[in-house]
């Protein structure tokens, strides 16, 4: 499979939102469903890519999933801190998933980790039912760091968000 990484067009914006957004449905990632409030955040990819790097996995001209990209702590950091580049919003639609376009997207964010002058480690938050994605951190290099396991939902005991690391 021939799959392209590469920054997302404005055009593509409601594209990767729905993929994004029915990649967490479907999961049952998303703990009130339709109603959830973190919905509009995953289907606003202009805001983020206004404050981050959004990539695309592209085949044919047919997007199949993106990535936020978060160098040296920017404003869409959840986790990182200074020396630090985050990986968020990673989602691949059902269709096109077990074919490396999740893998070749994280694989592009480490490689723009790398390049970014002072970076010695990606990070990123994950859900506990994420065990697809979770392989694929760890078969990369990434480590646990239960540590910095956070909630970000404090009012509701059960959302702790485990969290990964990539030394660089």
């Amino acid at each position: 499979m021939d799959i392209l990484i590469r920054p997302i067009a404005p055009a593509e914006y409601g594209t990767l939102a729905e993929i994004t957004a029915q990649a967490y449905l479907q999961d049952g990632l998303l703990d009130f469903g339709e109603s959830d409030g973190y919905l509009a955040e995953l289907r606003n990819v202009a805001t983020r890519a206004a404050a981050a790097e959004v990539l695309v996995a592209v085949e044919h001209d047919r997007v199949l999933g993106g990535v936020t990209f978060v160098p040296s702590g920017g404003p869409m950091a959840d986790i990182a801190g200074p020396g630090e580049a985050e990986i968020r919003m990673l989602a691949v639609a059902h269709a096109a998933r077990g074919r490396g376009a999740g893998e070749a997207l994280v694989r592009a964010c480490v490689h723009r980790a790398r390049a970014t002058e002072g970076c010695v480690r990606v990070v990123l938050s994950s859900q506990r039912t994420m065990h697809t994605a979770h392989r694929l951190y760890e078969r990369l290099g990434f480590v646990r760091t239960p540590e910095r396991d956070w909630n970000p939902l404090p009012e509701l005991d059960d959302i702790t968000l485990l969290t990964y690391e990539l030394t660089l």
